[in-house]
């Protein structure tokens, strides 16, 4: 089933989404918001899933689904860990700092704990200060979990994930060298992130959901040409399974928790990738592109995201229909509001 949260107070209202995302129906009649309906997933999704199959047979009361009322679907959550499950993003990166990568980055999920408590809606605009804080977007995948255990296993850990979303993790890379040089990782680098308009329980991916992994591209489209056509399904070199684990390992994880996969990202004969106009996959971040350019020309030619740019991030399934809907974002300076 699909499931969405419309704009209504801080934590949305609760819908089930039509399998097209044409038509949607209120559900808060079973779970006032999708936070709720976590807390209680055993009880309580079996009535949204017959739910679903009552709006794809035409029997119960629905209306359009516009994409632009939408939340993310956890509007805000009590847990967002961000993995970098794709190493060969984390070392394109870290190249560009001039940082070494240590050998247990291969063997170990990265993860960092961003700020969960107001995460922007998929049409909401990207308002930063200063465009020399290096603004990029990154797209990646996530799961939304029920309760974890501590010290959960990787095959238990794959019966807690509920639900499926895509992600633009905001990432302004001026501040990041900088905060970590200080030894006590991202906090102001990392401004709030945005999600799908629509999470989808893992079954909606059919034979795509395998292993742990999304196995479908990732599109994202900057100002409207294409940028990235990353398969997230490969070279992730740890599955949701995995980066849950990592999690879990000294802490339980609350029902709706979520758990991003890091930038989605491809080599290329077992080197970097090319851009999508080049015949390449392209890139789900402007970091990589320009940490490639550095080793192409030696110095980087595309800049990071300006006021006025725009980018569009979703994911189709084998038939060319959109799965979650889609992050549509434009930056905008951020004016304090006047007292």
């Amino acid at each position: 089933m699909k499931l969405a949260s419309l704009k209504q107070g801080r934590d949305g209202r609760l819908v089930v989404v039509s399998r097209d995302l044409s038509r949607c129906t209120d559900a808060t009649h079973i779970a006032p918001t999708l936070q709720a309906a976590l807390d209680d997933w055993t009880t309580l999704a079996p009535q949204l899933e017959d739910l679903s199959g009552q709006l794809e047979a035409g029997s119960v009361n629905s209306e359009s689904f516009d994409e632009g009322e939408c939340a993310s679907p956890l509007p805000r959550a009590y847990q967002w860990a961000d993995g970098s499950a794709y190493v060969n993003h984390v070392e394109l990166v870290r190249k560009a700092r001039n940082a070494e990568m240590p050998d247990s980055f291969w063997t170990e999920p990265l993860m960092y704990q961003g700020g969960s408590d107001a995460f922007l809606a998929p049409r909401d605009p990207i308002r930063m200060a200063d465009e020399a804080w290096g603004i990029d977007m990154e797209g990646e995948v996530g799961v939304i979990t029920g309760d974890v255990p501590m010290g959960v296993s990787e095959e238990e850990a794959a019966k807690h994930i509920r639900l499926v979303m895509i992600i633009n993790d905001v990432s302004l890379r001026g501040l990041i060298p900088g905060e970590l040089g200080k030894g006590f990782g991202f906090f102001q680098s990392k401004p709030s992130s945005a999600f799908s308009p629509v999470a989808v329980t893992p079954d909606e991916l059919g034979d795509a959901w395998q292993g742990g992994k999304v196995h479908l591209p990732l599109n994202v489209d900057y100002n409207g040409e294409p940028f990235g056509r990353a398969e997230a399904g490969t070279d992730m070199t740890f599955n949701f399974q995995e980066l849950i684990a990592h999690a879990a390992k000294t802490r339980p994880l609350c029902a709706g928790a979520i758990i991003g996969s890091g930038t989605v990202s491809n080599k290329l004969d077992d080197g970097p990738g090319k851009p999508v106009v080049d015949g390449g996959v392209g890139y789900s971040c402007i970091a990589e592109i320009r940490m490639i350019e550095t080793i192409e020309h030696g110095a980087p030619k595309t800049s990071f995201m300006k006021f006025g740019d725009r980018v569009k991030i979703w994911m189709d399934d084998q038939e060319g229909n959109s799965i979650f809907g889609s992050i549509d974002q434009v930056v905008e300076k951020y004016e304090p509001a006047k007292a």
